[in-house]
């Protein structure tokens, strides 16, 4: 079971200054810009979920930005991202063993009692339940976090999901288990994925165009073949079916892809890219 601890006790950031800005000033602006340059992006109904890219921001900020702009005048009382762990640390699926994440905008608190919860709803699914991890490498939850911290109010609280074990019947049961952990909470799914990896412009392009056909038609399974199939690819998968399927069971009924663009975008390299997508999963109102 996820043991106590103490909310003075902060993950410190391993990417700051790397991954982004070190310091608040810089990195505030920086963010800032990015937001600003996706313009006034609006959502079709209740904004449920959102899918961001987590490379440096250098790379997917402008990307990011457009995901994290439509969740402007949100205030969720929980914000779960779940990402892959892209580090070989046991366990399937992994949350911090951390009271908080540090950026150089501030502490970001966890959600102590959503993570007991849905631990104790995947455990009812998975072997295991969720594995704490402390002072992890791992950049993709934490890359979120200041565009979070500058369109949210601050007292939202983080529910960090890290998946390692990207087969189905995981990423299923994580998906179920996040929609039990949330259904009464005011809460914001956050799916952190970059897509295929070190492909040719054009191949790359190739490649994320079915997935994003396939997560735009809101079919996780179709999704999931794609990469088995080598239609499409994404790092995170796992992570971001697992936030399709609790983003259905929370009631949501449609995805809209919001921006697309790879790193080749950003640095002219056109022979081996990242790509990287925002997108938006809402739930229609009446």
């Amino acid at each position: 079971m996820l043991g106590e601890v103490s909310p003075v006790d902060v993950r410190p950031s391993p990417i700051a200054g790397h991954w982004y800005p070190g310091d608040a000033r810089t990195l505030g602006a920086e963010v800032d810009v990015h937001l600003a340059g996706a313009g006034a992006v609006k959502a079709d109904g209740a904004i449920v979920a959102l899918v961001a890219p987590h490379a440096g921001h250098r790379y997917s900020g402008a990307v990011a930005g457009h995901a994290f702009a439509v969740a402007r005048g949100l205030r969720p009382e929980v914000v779960a991202v779940v990402g892959p762990m892209h580090y070989p640390l046991e366990g399937a699926v992994l949350t911090s063993g951390h009271g908080a994440y540090q950026t150089p905008l501030g502490p970001v608190a966890i959600a102590r009692e959503a993570c007991r919860v849905l631990d104790d709803a995947v455990r009812r699914e998975l072997p295991g339940g969720l594995t704490p991890v402390r002072n992890d490498p791992e950049h993709s939850i934490e890359i979120e976090l200041p565009f979070l911290q500058r369109v949210l109010p601050e007292e939202w609280r983080l529910l960090p999901v890290m998946v390692r074990d990207q087969r189905r019947e995981v990423a299923r049961a994580l998906g179920l288990a996040l929609a039990v952990a949330l259904r009464d909470r005011a809460a914001l799914l956050v799916a952190s994925t970059d897509l295929s990896h070190y492909h040719p412009q054009a191949a790359a392009n190739r490649l994320d165009r079915e997935l994003l056909r396939r997560m735009e038609a809101f079919d996780p399974d179709a999704v999931l073949r794609a990469e088995q199939e080598g239609a499409g690819e994404a790092c995170g998968i796992g992570a971001l079916v697992a936030v399709l399927w609790a983003a259905r069971e929370l009631g949501a009924d449609r995805v809209r892809v919001l921006d697309y663009a790879t790193s080749g975008d950003v640095t002219g390299d056109l022979d081996r890219v990242v790509g990287y997508a925002a997108g938006v999963v809402t739930r229609a109102t009446a």
